[in-house]
């Protein structure tokens, strides 16, 4: 039965949560050492990149959950070392891998991005694994289901509690299934991305997408304050900031007609949607997040050449005003809603995305790219 698990240990004392962790680093390590050989680096590349990236990786993990849950660690400091407990951030591991990543590349002058491209897919796989830890700890769950008839795994996992056990939402499967899409999303890119930087962008983009919806269900988020979701905000910097970077890159931004007509449009609908009324934020910030990626979409729409690569982010813009303004306060439960604002909020990002980067010029032919 799966619902629950049988044992937090693998043998003796020996947890899941770092065979697990464990397992995912290496499946990394192995991937980056695959593109090590298509991109013709030097042999052990990867795995002196992993040498700065994994340690770093592990201490910004741990800071990063320490920093947004000192109460749990204040009574007894020495806790902070227990890492085999639980309590690992993936966004303070990102934040501390890359730190290690930026330290190696300038050290071997290589190209920060082109290396982050290599590595993000086997990235995205190492946190679907490593949300199986999750699992053995009976930790990263969502809110409580009361039907029985959705009371069954891989939707619900039995939580232990003083009544025998209580039924939550498996929001470590919904985040480990995602993942994996991503995953799969990027193993079929990253031989045909464009440019550098692109690989990892479309990381950013469809993990915080998802992330950014599953971080609303769940029960244990680290928290700013008494409202603020850290991770679910950090989400939608993310998206924002891959869309921007696809933007940006774009060669129809070039033209000044192009550039004033995506700039207008964007400042028309950050205006709009600012003044529009609807229901009320699911998250703090979700009225200005939902301001900004607005604006992005209509800039997006207004940047491209062709009117179906505009269709996308004005249709997921369109529905999630409309959504955002006419659904009644009250008509659905506070979850239910804030799942379909934000999942809304997160298509139009993925949609405006999708439709720069559709129009984005190939990369041109390379003796290099000629062999992949």
């Amino acid at each position: 039965m799966l619902a629950t698990p049988s044992d937090r240990y693998i043998f003796g004392t020996v947890p899941w949560y770092s065979v697990l962790i464990a397992t995912g680093i290496l499946f990394a390590l192995w991937w980056a050492c695959r593109e090590e050989k298509r991109l013709h680096l030097p042999k052990d590349t990867m795995v002196d990149l992993a040498l700065h990236v994994v340690p770093l990786g592990v201490v910004g993990a741990r800071l990063y959950y320490v920093l947004f849950a000192w109460d749990t660690f204040a009574p007894n400091p020495v806790s902070i070392l227990y890492i085999w407990q639980g309590g690992m951030a993936i966004y303070g591991g990102i934040i501390g891998g890359v730190i290690g990543a930026i330290w190696f590349c300038r050290k071997r002058r290589l190209s920060l991005l082109m290396m982050l491209d290599a590595i993000a897919p086997g990235v995205a796989m190492a946190q679907a694994i490593g949300r199986w830890g999750n699992y053995f700890n009976m930790e990263a769950y969502g809110a409580e289901i009361i039907n029985p008839a959705l009371q069954f795994f891989p939707l619900a996992v039995l939580i232990p509690s003083v009544s025998g056990g209580t039924w939550h939402m498996a929001t470590f499967f919904y985040e480990s299934v995602w993942n994996l899409l991503v995953f799969t999303a990027l193993a079929a890119l990253h031989r045909r991305a464009k440019r550098d930087g692109d690989v990892l962008a479309w990381y950013a983009l469809l993990y915080g997408a998802g992330r950014m919806v599953i971080e609303g269900l769940r029960m244990d988020s680290l928290m700013a304050g008494s409202t603020v979701r850290v991770s679910q905000l950090l989400s939608a910097a993310l998206c924002v900031a891959a869309v921007v970077w696809f933007l940006v890159r774009s060669p129809a931004l070039r033209t000044k007609r192009t550039a004033w007509n995506a700039a207008a449009a964007g400042v028309v609908w950050l205006a709009l949607s600012v003044a529009l009324s609807g229901y009320p934020d699911v998250f703090p910030g979700y009225t200005v997040v939902l301001a900004v990626a607005s604006a992005l979409a209509a800039a997006v729409c207004a940047a491209q050449r062709t009117a179906c690569t505009a269709i996308p982010p004005l249709a997921a813009l369109i529905a999630c005003h409309a959504v955002r303004i006419w659904l009644p306060v009250g008509a659905l439960e506070p979850v239910v809603a804030g799942i379909l604002l934000c999942a809304l909020l997160a298509a139009m990002l993925i949609a405006s995305g999708a439709s720069v980067y559709a129009s984005l010029p190939a990369r041109k032919a390379t003796p290099e790219s000629q062999t992949l």
